[in-house]
């Protein structure tokens, strides 16, 4: 659905929090596309990364998330629905970023239709947009898939990933897959070529250590997903959810973590915690309305290390 620029500005707010300060230094910063935006993970992290942005233009259809993004970073140049965006509107991109549609390759999708299905095969809009934007850099992010989609997004995007689970920067089990130019790499006999980002180093964060009360019995808090967004009002069902079928994350009042009626579900500041997201960055929005954009946007600091690597480089940038 494609929104129109006076829609677009009625979900713009005046408002800028203090942790939010996007950087701006005219021609020596970067002109970032972000398809698939959310609620902009991606300038959160190149924030934390220290990377100058010149223009930040974002395509994402959902209200919320606009909403969010507008109101941390005001200065985001929405564009509305991928299939709408042209490269010949735009200014030269430096960086395109993104984490096209999963839904088709997801492990809790009994079809897989993977690169075939219509919300995956998204990723031939990003394909598109790379091929007519020529970025100098880029970055796509996906769940774990089947081996023949990872073959064939590893073929046309001209590198196999890097891969990286987020626990090793926050308190969740995230395995995810990122394509990407920026930083080293390796070729093997045949000429592929691998990203050889490594591992970010392991800050041993536990998900009891987010918890704004109560108890956990995990380690690591499983995998923040959309599906964080729909609790189940049964407590019954709720731990009966968590305990034998291994989806969602619950939170218990006692140190033995032993099922009563008080078991409840993750806060919203928690979900933000477990995404290494500011504290307070979805406030404007309810709880549950925040937990969508949470499980479907990334692990900030995992993005945040992977653009480290892009900081060495974007000095050459500005005087190419």
């Amino acid at each position: 659905m494609h929104r129109s620029s006076i829609e677009l500005q009625t979900l713009i707010e005046p408002h800028k929090p203090s942790f939010c300060q996007t950087l701006v230094t005219g021609s020596t910063g970067l002109n970032v596309l972000s398809l698939f935006d959310g609620m902009s993970c991606g300038q959160l992290a190149l924030q934390k990364a220290g990377i100058n942005v010149n223009q930040y233009f974002a395509s994402e259809i959902k209200p919320h998330a606009i909403k969010v993004t507008q109101l941390n970073f005001p200065n985001t140049i929405q564009l509305g629905s991928v299939l709408d965006v042209k490269a010949i509107d735009l200014p030269q991109i430096d960086l395109l970023i993104g984490g096209s549609p999963c839904q088709d390759f997801s492990s809790a999708n009994k079809e897989k239709l993977g690169l075939q299905g219509e919300k995956s095969g998204l990723f031939y809009e990003y394909l598109r947009l790379l091929k007519e934007c020529n970025p100098k850099y880029f970055l796509l992010e996906n769940v774990a898939m089947d081996n023949y989609s990872y073959s064939a997004i590893s073929e046309m995007l001209g590198t196999y990933p890097t891969n990286i689970n987020s626990e090793l920067v926050s308190g969740q089990l995230r395995q995810r897959s990122y394509w990407t130019n920026i930083g080293p790499e390796s070729f093997d006999l045949f000429g592929n070529r691998y990203s050889m980002i490594p591992q970010p180093r392991n800050k041993k964060i536990t998900f009891q250590s987010l918890l704004e009360n109560g108890y956990t019995d995990r380690l690591k808090a499983r995998c923040i997903l959309e599906s964080e967004s729909r609790p189940l009002v049964s407590k019954d069902k709720l731990y009966r959810r968590y305990n034998e079928l291994g989806f969602i994350n619950i939170v218990f009042d006692n140190p033995q973590c032993e099922y009563n009626e008080n078991i409840r579900i993750l806060t919203q500041t928690e979900l933000e915690r477990l995404q290494t997201v500011p504290e307070g960055y979805t406030s404007i929005l309810k709880r549950n309305d925040a937990a969508c954009l949470l499980g479907d946007g990334w692990t900030v600091d995992t993005i945040a290390h992977i653009f480290s690597f892009l900081e060495v480089e974007c000095s050459n940038l500005a005087q190419s």
